[in-house]
């Protein structure tokens, strides 16, 4: 059987995650935590052959920086990304040598099951991207990788200036890129379009990777 841990703060997936897998023979379920530095500190207790990994956890602390930790001091160890999370740069920091495998949350429970399986047969498995959901007017997809980066940096309270400089982009080459984002996607202003890229989890900045 499988030696699994599951790092999930949502309860309900929680609960759901560890249903599934009990009620599937292949899998031993050693432990469940909120927290993803838990579970990393799990592996040093007892020897584990899958992580299934959220990446937003308990108190913000990141799933990816815990998982870059356990494959580094335990390689051997299977770690599947579990998210809610659009943001391309999740996807991009699982591919970059975190994770084996990553599972978007909006797919079905058999297709996780699946997924589990293949990773532990030493398969990678990872979308092409993130999935595409409605921003009032437009869809997540309609936003240029380009656009992404100014958003970020936006997001994170760096200026038009700042943000032209870090991207080697002139400051009228910014403000046209976000006021096209508005214009697109129908928001009433710069503000309205920040709190729905935060709430749709485009945007993500919070992820903590330290105690």
């Amino acid at each position: 059987m499988y030696r699994t841990l599951i790092a999930e703060d949502n309860t309900y997936m929680q609960n759901h995650l560890a249903a599934m897998l009990r009620d599937d023979s292949r899998f031993s379920v050693l432990g469940v935590f909120k927290d993803a530095f838990e579970a990393e500190e799990a592996c040093r207790r007892e020897p584990v052959d899958l992580v299934l990994m959220d990446v937003q956890t308990q108190h913000n602390h990141s799933g990816l920086a815990a998982g870059k930790r356990i494959k580094e001091q335990y390689p051997e160890v299977k770690l599947v990304v579990v998210t809610s999370l659009i943001d391309p740069d999740i996807l991009a920091g699982a591919k970059a040598g975190v994770a084996d495998s990553l599972w978007y949350k909006d797919h079905s429970p058999q297709e996780l099951v699946d997924v589990i399986v293949q990773t532990m047969e030493g398969k990678h498995i990872f979308p092409d991207g993130a999935p595409s959901v409605e921003l009032k007017d437009m869809f997540s997809g309609d936003i240029t990788p380009r656009q992404i980066a100014i958003l970020r940096r936006f997001v994170e309270g760096m200026t038009y200036d700042e943000i032209a400089a870090d991207l080697k982009l002139s400051k009228n080459g910014v403000r046209w890129n976000l006021d096209q984002i508005v214009e697109k996607g129908g928001f009433a202003n710069k503000h309205e379009m920040l709190a729905t890229v935060i709430e749709n989890k485009l945007i993500v900045t919070t992820l903590r990777d330290s105690q």
